[in-house]
Formats: structure tokens, sequence, C-alpha cells
């Protein structure tokens, strides 16, 4: 027990500075690889060469998330600069006046969409001001925008949690086991896409109903569920809209487009339908008068007045860019030879520093690149954007991506100097990774699918980001799985999905959440409402998982 514990001391070491003094997760990581290499290199034994090695290893890796999250980033940027987001913001305010409706179409199914595009806490950021724009209490835009960024945090940023997360485990001994069961590297991580994707999509069908639940219970004049259950056919209808699609994408696609492709075709399904009246109660439901609102429902910014705004660019334009990433992404995933000519084109470096470590980076191939920075260059033209108003979008992109670039470079290396801790020493507990996922193992071994969406949970809450939780611990899961001898695809599955439900009280979202629609300081009433539907959501999948592992699919790796 005691190696355990010391094998964990970076990771509990991150949890105390995050949970529990508030440090960001740029100060927090690099001393906690500090820890690591202490650590591994004095107890375990760990050669510099190879201290030195995953370090590098892990700096590299986190550049390619790096480039896809700057892709992401740039493109929502361009957006917001040329104008676009303001007309793709007016598509929404004429469908219904019914607030639970405007809750689940924007709240669920563009909070989903954008996610797929952006992620990294833009969602919620771009709804919650929607929302108040219509007329919603400030304090409810930001709890509802939240729970509906869940189901799709998994694939945010086009697949990002599980590219630039999970695959961060994938060298060294794991990556041999996973080569020895049949998988490339990218089968194996479309299979946790897809072991992610269904008990996500079970919670999909009914996190609208939540939101929903949430909104008239403590927003409504009548503080009821009563007026949520009237519009529950709608709600399903929703859900049903996005995550079949979903489903659909993550088993033949593949991680990158279940939530933007998920929520551009729910968009197109359930918009026209509700202006048809499908499944729409026939009596309209409102808030009641402002004067009658709680004080702390309002802050600085005052609901209504969104529907004035004056609009440069058309809805067909404003979309344009939207549609020719999904276009892309799918050619570039699905056209044969158009995939093989992009993965041409890549650096490597085998054999780090004397390591068995590799790295490789597809510029082309990956999303970062094409399409998101090829289609930000291309919107300046499609917009008309000044060019110093499309210069500047592009350098604050870059500076905005600073604070992640140092969390994520010295988490990445951490994890990678525990994974190959065990690479080279005269320990028989293995690697730092291999002693807490044992220690683990032996603890709750019969139950660990429910315990792991938990997991996950926490590292989202602590770290703001599914994609440094699945980093932070997708090797410990892996390993639990492993000692536990229950499928390590689904287990990783469950860690993602879990990173997704923590999105929905992680501290770094709140406050974006919060600060957008003008309520700071009502944090923790956030947080304290939306852990309950977190809750859940990891103790439904968590069911899912253990049902899965012994009875559904009891033999997958």
């Amino acid at each position: 027990m005691f190696v355990a514990i010391l094998a964990a001391l970076p990771i509990l070491l991150t949890i105390i500075l995050m949970v529990f003094y508030d440090w960001p997760a740029q100060k927090v990581m690099p001393l906690a690889w500090l820890v690591a290499i202490v650590i591994a290199g004095g107890y375990w034994g760990m050669p510099g060469q190879w201290l030195a090695g995953a370090t590098i290893f892990g700096g590299l890796s986190a550049f390619n998330i790096l480039v896809i999250v700057f892709g992401a980033i740039v493109l929502m940027n361009t957006l917001k600069n040329s104008g676009a987001i303001k007309t793709i913001n007016k598509t929404f305010t004429d469908i219904s006046p019914d607030r639970r409706i405007q809750a689940v179409i924007i709240a669920y199914l563009f909070v989903s969409f954008i996610e797929g595009a952006a992620g990294f806490g833009t969602p919620a950021a771009l709804a919650g001001p929607l929302l108040v724009g219509l007329g919603f209490p400030p304090l409810a835009a930001a709890m509802v925008a939240l729970i509906g960024d869940s189901v799709s945090v998994s694939f945010g940023a086009v697949g990002t949690p599980i590219f630039g997360g999970v695959s961060s485990i994938l060298s060294g001994d794991i990556l041999a086991q996973v080569e020895a069961a049949g998988f490339t590297q990218s089968e194996f991580l479309d299979q946790v896409g897809l072991w992610s994707a269904l008990p996500h999509a079970i919670m999909g069908l009914a996190i609208p109903l939540i939101i929903v639940m949430v909104l008239t219970k403590l927003f409504g004049p009548e503080r009821s569920f009563k007026p949520a259950f009237e519009v529950a056919p709608f709600a399903i209808f929703a859900g049903l809209a996005f995550s079949v699609p979903y489903v659909a994408i993550a088993a033949f696609v593949g991680p990158e487009l279940p939530a933007l492709g998920a929520g551009l075709i729910s968009l197109a399904i359930v918009v026209p339908a509700t202006k048809a009246g499908f499944l729409v109660p026939e009596e309209t439901w409102d808030f009641a008068e402002q004067s009658d609102w709680d004080s702390d429902w309002i802050g600085d910014l005052k609901p209504g007045g969104g529907e004035d705004e004056e609009l440069t660019i058309s809805p067909l334009n404003a979309w344009m860019p939207y549609l020719l990433v999904s276009i892309i992404l799918v050619a570039t995933r699905v056209v044969g030879p158009l995939q093989s000519f992009l993965t041409s084109f890549s650096v490597s470096w085998e054999g780090i520093l004397g390591t068995n470590l590799s790295y490789s980076f597809d510029y082309l191939y990956l999303p970062g690149t094409i399409p998101f920075m090829l289609v930000a260059f291309l919107t300046i033209f499609m917009h008309q954007m000044d060019g110093d108003v499309a210069k500047k979008t592009w350098v604050d992109s870059l500076k905005q991506i600073i604070p992640a670039t140092i969390a994520l470079v010295f988490a990445v290396g951490m994890v990678q100097v525990m994974l190959n801790s065990g690479e080279v020493t005269i320990l028989e507990v293995g690697s730092m990774m291999d002693a807490m996922s044992t220690a683990a193992a032996n603890m709750f071994q019969g139950v660990w699918p429910i315990f792991a969406p938990f997991i996950g949970l926490l590292g989202a809450f602590m770290s703001g980001s599914n994609t440094v939780s699945n980093i932070l611990f997708s090797g410990f899961q892996y390993g639990v799985a492993d000692s536990v001898g229950v499928s390590r695809i689904v287990i990783l599955g469950l860690q993602v999905v879990g990173g997704a439900a923590g999105n929905m009280i992680c501290v770094h979202n709140v406050v974006a959440a919060c600060t957008t629609v003008g309520v700071l300081g009502q944090e923790g009433k956030v947080i304290r409402t939306n852990l309950v539907p977190a809750f859940v959501y990891a103790l439904v999948v968590g069911i899912i998982g253990a049902l899965s592992v012994s009875v559904f699919v009891p033999g997958l790796f």
C-alpha cells in the first residue's frame, strides 16, 4: 500500500491543490510533473534518459492536442468577429415562444453542436448569453447550458478528449498489449469512442427532460416538475434526434464527428418539426414577471433584448463554415485515397533519446489544420472581414491557448513518466501507474465499472477539462481494468463519459458560464444544483458499464 500511495502522490497533489486551494492547472501541473520525476527517478530508479525521453514524448503529444485546440478556437473567434455568431443566434429566436422548447433546442442541441465544433468552455459561454437575450433568468441560463453541455463533451473539438486524452497512454506496454489484441491505435480509439457513445446516448435521451425539470422546478412560477412533464414527449424526441445519429457516427465514422454531426442533424430535424408544432404543447409556458424573480437570478446582464441585434451575415453564409468543417471531416476520414494522401505528410521521431517511445505529427491530417485552420482562413474571405480584424483574431487566439499549453505539456509529460517508470526498474510492482492500478483493483475488484465514471468526473471537476481528466486517469483506468480482468475498452469509455458528466460542475466552466451571463458569485449555487444531474449521470452510466462487462460484452478487450 505504501508503494501505491507513493506512486499516487503526483495525482493526489494535483487534486489537493486544484480542489482545496484553487490553484490553476498551469501552476499545478509543472509541480506535479516535478514530483513524478523525483519519485520515478529516486524510488523506481528510472534512468535520466527515460525521464527526459518520457517528458519530451509527453510534451510533443501535447503539441498535437494544442494544434486542435488552437484550430477550434481560431474558427470560433473568426465567427464571432465576423458577425456570424449573431446571425446563428438569431436563427433560434423565432422558433417557439415556449421557454421549455427554447431551452431544449439551445441548451442541448445547439450547445452539443458547438461542443463538437469547438469545445473547451465555448458552448456554455455562447448559449448562456443567447438564452438571456431571449428573456431567461441569467442564473437559469448558466445552469441549463452547463447541464446540456455533457453528452457531447467526450467528442468535443472533434474528438480531442479521445484523440488527445486517451491516446496519451498508447505507448510502451499498453501499446504492445493493444497491438497484440489485434488493434491498431486508430481502431482501439474508435472502439473507446463507441463505448463512450453508447452509455452517453442513453443519458442523451434524458438530459433534455432534466434541463426542463431544473428550469420549471427552480425558476418557474409554479416551482413544480409538472410543466416539465408536459413537454416530455418533445424532450424525448429531441433526445432521440441527437442520440441516434450520435451512436451511428461513432460506430461508422469515428470519434471526430459524433457531437458535431449529431448536433447538425438534430437541429435540422428538431427545428423544422418545432415550427410545424410537432409534439409542442398547446399551452405556452413562460417565466413569471421579472419583478417576481428572486434577486440572485439576475446580475449584470439584463434579460431580453437579444432579438433586435443588427445582422451583417446571411444565415446560410453564417452556417457555411460549420457545414464545410463537417463535409471536410467526413471526406478526410471516409474517402480512403484522400485519407492516405493527408497522412503521408508526417514528421516523426523514432526512439526518442534511445527509448522505445516514438512520436509522429501528421500535420495535414490533424483536425486543427484541416479543416479548422483552413476553414477559418477561408471564412475571412467568405465573410469579407477586415484584414486587421482577421489578424487580431489569430493573434488573440494564440494568446488564448498559452495557459492551456503550460498545463497540457506538463500534464502529459507527468503521465508519460508515470506510465513508463516500469520500463527500466528492479521493482516487481511495474510502473507507478501499475502500482496504483493494482491497489485499486484489490479494493474495488467486483464493482470497479460503477466507480470508473466517478474517477473521470473527479478529473474533470478538478482540471476543468475532459481531455485533461483522460490524460490524468486513462492509464490508471486501463491498469485497473487489466488487473480486475474486465474490458479495458469499456472502462476507458466510462472514464471518458465520467469526464463529460463532470463538465456540468467543473469550476472553470462554471466560472466562465456565470461570468458571461453576469452572475459571477453564484458559482456555488450552480455547482450544488448541477451536482445532482452530474452524480445521476455517472451512476447510470456506471451501471450500464457493469452490465456491459458482465453480460453484453464480457470478452471485449
